[in-house]
């Protein structure tokens, strides 16, 4: 399976990516993804996020949270079907995905509702939130446990409990569509795009990807 996809794209041209991708530094795939939080807080004092600048901050957190989610799961098949080499960076992935979920929640809570009896209201009543806030706790347990003191200690539990990211990028998308009003093209996209990842590796496609 990996051949025939390799045999549209160069595998020199792999080799040389994941060489390139060897020699960035972790710390850098952090750094560039923090660094859309400030510029977000900057356009939002400025009124460079419009007439509803606390919603759209909101939005654009929690999309951005996605958006690290997904890419999280793309590093297993881009390895897998691809040769190219990302592992290195999946946990920065996840925890960057789990700082985007904390700045957005935090929005939330202080600059938009600032109620606690409303807060928790809006978490019973509106399906929506019920839905983001537990994807919100399943990531915490991951957050807690992804350094490698955790990994040693926890052993093949370690990996089952992280199998909860696959059930987190369902919820967020699921949060997205449910939170959208009307009929909006990219809240599904984005659930369709998470699927597909997840279908990837059920075990007759993993086999696939083998021979």
């Amino acid at each position: 399976m990996k051949a025939w996809i390799l045999s549209g794209t160069s595998e020199r041209m792999i080799g040389t990516a994941n060489t390139m991708l060897r020699r960035v530094p972790v710390w850098a795939v952090y750094l560039a993804g923090c660094s859309p939080a400030p510029v977000l807080y900057y356009m939002g004092l400025t009124g460079g996020l419009g007439v509803e600048p606390i919603k759209a901050l909101e939005h654009e957190l929690g999309l951005i949270a996605l958006q690290f989610l997904l890419l999280g799961l793309t590093v297993t098949p881009m390895r897998r079907f691809l040769g190219l080499n990302l592992m290195r960076f999946r946990r920065a992935f996840g925890l960057l995905a789990f700082c985007y979920v904390c700045a957005h929640l935090l929005v939330w809570l202080v600059l938009d509702v600032q109620q606690l009896d409303q807060i928790w209201a809006d978490i019973v009543k509106r399906p929506y939130i019920t839905v983001g806030m537990s994807a919100f706790l399943l990531m915490v347990p991951l957050a807690i446990t992804s350094n490698r003191g955790s990994l040693r200690r926890l052993g093949q539990s370690w990996h089952r409990l992280h199998r909860l990211v696959y059930v987190i990028a369902v919820l967020g998308a699921v949060h997205f569509v449910l939170l959208t009003k009307g009929f909006q093209f990219e809240p599904l996209l984005y659930l369709a795009a998470i699927l597909a990842l997840l279908a990837l590796r059920l075990p007759p496609i993993r086999a696939k990807a083998t021979t």
